[in-house]
């Protein structure tokens, strides 16, 4: 089954909320597919929390995802993460194990 990664973050302010949207969308996200191989991401802002940012990439295994989140890509990612955020955004990371999947029938 596939696996999610989901990145959490959240903003100490409300102002940097348009500065990282676009950073996120021209940068980081293009550089994180790229790394972790992954052909599937989408990214969100919360309705209840309007600090709150979380990306989620799909990997084709757990075994996948652990792999891009123990090695050398995730430790890259990171340090360009901190260098243009640092203390102003603070985050956690998540891998789910996917157990179910449906889609709705026609009609």
């Amino acid at each position: 089954m596939p696996a999610l990664l989901v990145v959490r973050a959240t903003l100490a302010s409300l102002r940097d909320r348009l500065a990282f949207d676009d950073w996120y969308h021209k940068e980081h996200l293009p550089d994180a597919m790229a790394a972790f191989g992954v052909r599937t991401a989408w990214r969100a802002w919360s309705q209840t929390e309007p600090a709150v940012h979380c990306a989620f990439y799909r990997f084709d295994t757990l075994e996948d995802a652990a792999r891009a989140t123990t090695g050398p890509e995730i430790a890259a990612l990171v340090a360009a993460f901190d260098r243009c955020w640092g203390e102003k955004v603070t985050r956690t990371r998540e891998v789910l194990n996917l157990v179910e999947e449906r889609q709705a029938a026609p009609g």
